[in-house]
């Protein structure tokens, strides 16, 4: 059992691991500390999920029980309360959400939780509408303490050569494989954030499928320009970037009877459409396959040897 004075630090907006203290009618309490003081948060019934064990509470004398992990934000009436619910976000994190309704004060987004996230008309680039979706970060604002997001991206995003505003050794480099999602389109192809963190891009001539407002893929920087700005690629240069393609090919053939009908005279948006590569891409690791005496090339497409 824990002691009382050494309570973990309660964190508003995101997932916590928290003590259970006792069993109530409506739920359970778990106890945390907020700037050095104790506080008691409830966990109601409807928001546990799986079961809880007698085992894992805290005892009458005020002994503490098992942490478990859940969410805290604050109820309709300003009340911290936790949830074993995880929402779409948490703190410090973007995300593509859905507009649930409109009122007044501004707009509320489903996030998987009772209560819904509020974007107050300050932060809305253009008036949100009901039904849509947008990209948003998730803070807290430092007037309310409320939970709240934006849609003004731009203020949030880092300039990956400004060393003073994030741990540096985080700095991206060229050929990093990157967590992206899909920002926006543009002329030249999609804006990104790349690693929840800084601005990036993807040509349009470096994308083999489709891609949508709020996917999250994976990305390899090209060129981290004088700017800040990053570019990617969906597809990794170099022979690297054809041996893992090639295990991709070797697989689809092996899986389809060790046959497939793709091969130098298909079209590249067929190519595209199913492998979501390059047509160069595509004949490099099939002359890969080859070498290795893998597969065969017949007039009818690839064959597994």
């Amino acid at each position: 059992m824990e002691q009382n004075n050494n309570l973990p630090d309660i964190e508003l907006g995101r997932v916590n691991l928290l003590p259970l203290v006792k069993q109530v009618e409506f739920g359970y309490y778990l106890a945390g500390a907020i700037r050095g003081q104790r506080e008691e948060i409830l966990l109601p019934r409807g928001e546990v999920l799986g079961d809880i064990s007698q085992k894992a509470l805290g005892t009458p004398d005020g002994g503490l029980g098992d942490r478990i992990p859940v969410f805290i934000y604050l109820d309709q009436e300003e009340r911290l309360i936790a949830t074993m619910r995880q929402p779409l976000a948490e703190v410090g994190r973007f995300a593509c959400l859905e507009v649930a309704w409109v009122n007044n004060f501004g707009a509320f987004l489903h996030w998987g939780l009772q209560k819904d996230l509020f974007v107050p008309f300050r932060e809305q680039k253009q008036k949100m509408q009901k039904g849509r979706r947008y990209i948003v970060h998730v803070h807290l604002d430092p007037e309310t303490y409320r939970i709240i997001a934006s849609a003004k991206v731009e203020k949030w995003l880092i300039n990956p050569l400004d060393s003073d505003a994030y741990d540096y050794s985080q700095r991206p480099r060229v050929g990093d494989e990157v967590e992206c999602l899909v920002w926006q389109k543009t002329d030249l192809g999609f804006k990104v954030i790349v690693n929840n963190t800084f601005a990036g891009l993807l040509y349009e001539s470096q994308i083999f499928r489709e891609l949508h407002t709020g996917d999250v893929t994976r990305a390899f920087i090209s060129k981290v320009r004088e700017d800040g700005k990053i570019d990617l690629t969906l597809q990794q240069r170099g022979q690297k970037g054809v041996e893992d393609f090639s295990s991709v090919l070797l697989e689809h053939i092996s899986k389809n009877g060790g046959y497939t009908p793709m091969g130098d005279k298909s079209p590249a948006e067929e190519i595209a459409s199913i492998f979501g590569v390059s047509k160069k891409v595509f004949k490099k690791a099939v002359g890969d396959l080859y070498r290795q005496r893998l597969i065969t090339i017949q007039p009818d497409g690839l064959h597994l040897v």
